[in-house]
Parts: C-alpha cells; sequence; structure tokens
C-alpha cells in the first residue's frame, strides 16, 4: 500500500510554519492549473498541491471506480491528506466540483478546515424545477456523457472550450483539452457523472466555515444565479462577481483574483 503522499502526488512548498492553503483541482483537470497563483500565494501561506486519485500524476493503480463514482470518495481523497501530513487550520481553495468536494470534508472535519474558496461552484448542475436552475436539462448531460464513449477526443474539443470560454486564447483552450485527452477515460468518465448527476444542495446550510464564492459573470457551466444561490444558503459566506467569461479564474482572470483571495484571508 502505497502513503497517501505518493498516491495524490502531493507537493508542499511556500512558507514553513505558516497557515495551510489546500488547491483542490476541479474535473479533467490537475494541480499544474494552479501555476498562474502558485507564486504569490507561496509568499504567504504553506501551500499543498495535490492529484485527486486518477489525475495528473497520481497512481492510478489506486484508483477505484466505487469509491470515486460519488464526491464523497473525492472528499476522503482530501481528509486523508490532512491526516497524512497532520494538517490544522486549513483553508481550501477548491475550483468548480472541488468546491462542493471540499465542502464535504468541512463537514467531516469541521475542527480542521476552517475556510473555503470557492472558484466558480455549483451545487448542482442540473436544473430542478421549479425553485432551481443548475443550467443543464439531464437529457443534456446524457448526451455529453454519451460522447465521451463515442468520441472522446471530439467529447474533449467540445468540451474544452466551454469550459474555459471561447474567447480566452488557443494555448489555454489546448491545454484544457489536452488535460481531458490525458485522463484515463474511465476514471474521466466516472468523475463527471459524479460531477454532474449530483445534487448537494442539501449540505449548504450545514456549512458553518466561512467561504468565498468567485463567481465570473459569463460562464456557461455555473450562471452568476448559481453563485448567489449558494451565497444565500451558505451563512458565513461572501459573493463577488468578477467581470470574465469562462469557468476557470484562477487560470485567465488570476490578476483580479489573487488580491482578492489575499484580502479574504488576511481580514478572516
Amino acid at each position: 500500500m502505497h502513503n497517501v503522499s505518493l498516491r495524490n502526488n502531493v507537493k508542499v512548498s511556500g512558507l514553513n510554519n505558516a497557515p495551510t492553503l489546500m488547491l483542490a483541482h476541479g474535473f479533467g483537470c490537475d494541480q499544474n492549473m494552479w501555476r498562474f497563483m502558485l507564486a504569490e500565494l507561496e509568499k504567504h501561506y504553506q501551500v499543498i498541491l495535490f492529484d485527486y486519485v486518477g489525475s495528473g500524476n497520481s497512481l492510478l493503480a489506486e484508483y477505484s471506480q466505487n469509491r470515486y463514482s460519488t464526491l464523497e470518495g473525492y472528499a476522503q481523497d482530501i481528509i486523508e491528506i490532512i491526516d497524512e501530513l497532520q494538517l490544522k487550520d486549513v483553508t481550501i481553495i477548491g475550483h468548480s466540483v472541488s468546491s462542493i468536494i471540499a465542502s464535504i470534508a468541512s463537514l467531516d472535519v469541521p475542527q480542521i478546515i476552517k475556510k473555503i474558496i470557492m472558484i466558480c461552484p455549483s451545487p448542482c448542475f442540473l436544473n430542478i424545477p421549479p425553485d432551481y436552475q443548475g443550467g443543464f436539462e439531464r437529457q443534456d448531460l446524457e448526451e455529453l456523457i454519451d460522447l465521451m464513449d463515442k468520441n472522446y477526443i471530439g467529447w474533449a474539443n467540445y468540451l474544452a472550450p466551454l469550459v474555459i470560454g471561447s474567447s480566452q486564447s488557443q494555448e489555454l483552450i489546448g491545454e484544457l483539452s489536452g488535460s481531458f485527452c490525458s485522463t484515463d477515460p474511465i476514471v474521466a468518465k466516472t468523475f463527471a457523472k459524479a460531477t454532474f448527476f449530483s445534487d448537494h444542495r442539501d449540505i449548504l446550510n450545514d456549512m458553518k466555515c466561512e467561504v468565498l464564492i468567485l463567481q465570473s459573470s459569463s460562464d456557461a457551466l455555473a450562471d452568476v444565479k448559481v453563485g448567489e444561490y449558494m451565497h444565500k444558503n451558505i451563512v458565513n459566506s461572501q459573493l463577488v462577481v468578477i467581470d470574465a467569461e469562462g469557468h476557470c479564474l484562477h487560470m485567465t482572470n488570476y490578476l483580479d483574483i489573487t488580491p482578492i483571495v489575499l484580502r479574504f484571508l488576511e481580514s478572516h
């Protein structure tokens, strides 16, 4: 059995004995996507980077389709990293689905996870009438999953500009598409189902940690109304809408959000 740090390709950087930040990547990505913000964060904090099992340079041999068929399995990765590194007073910066994964983890270890910074989160991507508009009908998402089986590269090339924003550079669009393609298809499909068909709206009212929600003003995956819904239902939350296109503010608008992140951390 490999240790957790090796399994999840954990890397520790920044200041020793400083408050701890864990950076949790989103679906189809890996820890490399945090590189734009990393240098500034390392000046002030101890930074923990990792890849979920099945992503990036994690140990694929440790992957369990059963464990990772729900977001709770990914939350367990976070908890096991915290446990192995004996971390305390942790802030997690989560991109997209990792905002919810971090939220699940925070309910299991509320004494350790004290703050969460959410980048373009959504507790549920499905429309649940009459009161909730996640943005997608179930049939649309099922067709997207089916495309993974029929044409995996075509699926990646379709999804990448939708996620990061079609106006972003071809370099970033290509990087994201390449990241999707490099993920094992079974891992990607299992993570996609866990991401797009889950509904974790019920945990928002239970969250007690401090939360900063950063939402893009134009995001094909998570509308501003989704951020407003989360802000309304998480008691200790702030919502900041960034004038931007796309779902990956930590890559496309890191110069805008890094000062906001640092102010939030320093003021609480």
